[in-house]
């Protein structure tokens, strides 16, 4: 089994609502189980080229999932995820009821059509970084080679990242160690 990255997040409708199904969708892949859910962290969205300026805040949160599933069928899973949910696919940018990315699968490194793996922007983006570091803290890139919480602690974004609270229900923080890291709430 190979030990996999999935970051979650919503900024339109019932925020915890899409979350929640989708984290259930996920629990039900086949030769898979959920191992770890972080927390559901509120985000303020993430500003660039690709971006709706008009995006609300988003709902956050990383799952770490153990699976036999190959990395392709993972990400197209996640698509008809999101599409069942309502995404509309060809607005990547724009405001979206489930956003569902693959960070890591396993060690593995692969760039090709419709997959790039370790996802290419997550050592940026505070919003991934720390639920990522609340449930994988020792989580090592396997190209940058600094593990999830020296990420985080290198990151100088400026990103308002804050937990929910209150949480929604208790599977999220499933982790007994889960504590969100000193100086980051």
């Amino acid at each position: 089994m190979e030990t996999v990255f999935i970051a979650f997040g919503s900024n339109v409708g019932d925020r915890v609502d899409y979350c929640d199904r989708a984290v259930t969708l996920l629990s039900l892949l086949p030769a898979s189980r959920v191992v770890a859910i972080s927390l559901l962290y509120e985000t303020e969205p993430v500003v660039d080229a690709r971006s709706d300026p008009g995006s609300g805040w988003f709902l956050n949160g990383v799952l770490q999932l153990e699976t036999d599933l190959t990395p392709q069928s993972v990400m197209d899973v996640c698509r008809e995820i999101e599409k069942a949910l309502g995404r509309d696919l060809d607005r990547r940018g724009g405001p979206r009821t489930l956003d569902l990315d693959l960070l890591f699968y396993g060690q593995r490194v692969i760039d090709s059509a419709g997959i790039t793996v370790p996802h290419p922007r997550l050592q940026d983006r505070r919003f991934v970084l720390m639920p990522l570091a609340e449930i994988a803290p020792d989580w090592r890139h396997p190209v940058l080679g600094a593990t999830a919480r020296e990420l985080l602690e290198r990151l100088h974004d400026g990103e308002t990242v804050r937990p929910l609270d209150p949480q929604p229900d208790t599977r999220y923080g499933s982790r007994p160690s889960c504590t969100v890291p000193p100086g980051h709430a």
